[in-house]
């Protein structure tokens, strides 16, 4: 199988990368490929048997000002790869987000449950999600994904152990829960989707469990081999951005059963094997 890499010299596409060291791949990174020229797209996609695309306006703050963009790269550049897929017979991963929900749950979003994002990152990123339905629903997965860290790349976990470097202690909020995702792991779960042909359809790929972002920080610290408690909790009035942040982010994995695979693991097992590996480095 020939596989196409969008988005590849990110985090999650270097990892990719990786997970399909011993496959043939197309990796292309942003300066490789513009998703939104369709013409190209659908150059690049041609002669291979499934796309992974990876490719993201990811600056969450910014979309708030800049939202054609972000709807460029995420919804028509999704949209683009999803066409071009189409004509190729080709599958599609198109990774997504738990910002295309609104956040006020309480027990976790099932792969099915209502979207509502409030910020203009969730809508670009849902509209995405929408185009590839209707353009290779059959022959598509849409991969939702949160809280991001790995080997490759800014991330939070890097972000808490350069402050740990400078700051006696850090504050973090205790009042957006989530679940900590290594990429190395979601990289592994993207190719098993398409390795055992798994059904078409909307995944949720994060680690298991449930943490805020307080715990999370504590966690890398105590992984890094620094004192958990130089990091000190406070809650999200002290830290108001332009896009508004899901205070619940926490997604149910009920898809990855029905189709015969094992969820992804504990977050907390993740974050120990990730610092073991030395991935954890500011």
């Amino acid at each position: 199988m020939k596989y196409l890499i969008t988005g590849a010299s990110g985090m999650l596409g270097r990892d990719l990368q990786a997970a399909l060291a011993d496959s043939t791949v197309t990796a292309l990174g942003r300066a490789d490929l513009d998703v939104t020229d369709f013409a190209a797209v659908t150059d690049a996609v041609a002669g291979h048997d499934a796309v992974i695309n990876a490719a993201a306006y990811t600056k969450v703050d910014d979309a708030e000002s800049n939202e054609d963009t972000a709807y460029a790269v995420n919804a028509v550049g999704a949209r683009n790869l999803a066409a071009a897929a189409s004509v190729a017979g080709a599958r599609l991963v198109q990774v997504s987000t738990d910002y295309v929900f609104n956040g006020s749950a309480t027990a976790p979003y099932g792969e099915h449950a209502p979207i509502d994002p409030i910020s203009a990152y969730g809508r670009t990123k849902a509209a995405g999600e929408a185009f590839v339905l209707e353009e290779n629903g059959d022959r598509s997965y849409i991969v939702r994904t949160a809280w991001l860290y790995g080997e490759h790349g800014p991330n939070f976990a890097k972000t808490m152990l350069r402050l740990a470097s400078s700051h006696e202690t850090v504050s973090v909020v205790n009042d957006q829960l989530g679940q900590p995702t290594w990429t190395a792991d979601l990289a592994e779960r993207i190719v098993t989707l398409l390795d055992q042909d798994a059904p078409a359809g909307i995944y949720h790929g994060t680690n298991s469990g449930i943490a805020s972002w307080y715990d999370f920080a504590r966690s890398v610290f105590a992984a890094a081999g620094l004192d958990p408690d130089r990091v000190k909790p406070t809650d999200s009035s002290q830290f108001v951005r332009p896009a508004p942040r899901p205070s619940y982010s926490v997604l149910g994995h009920e898809a990855w059963a029905a189709a015969g695979i094992e969820p992804m693991r504990d977050w907390s097992a993740a974050l120990a094997e990730a610092a073991d590996r030395g991935v954890l480095r500011a």
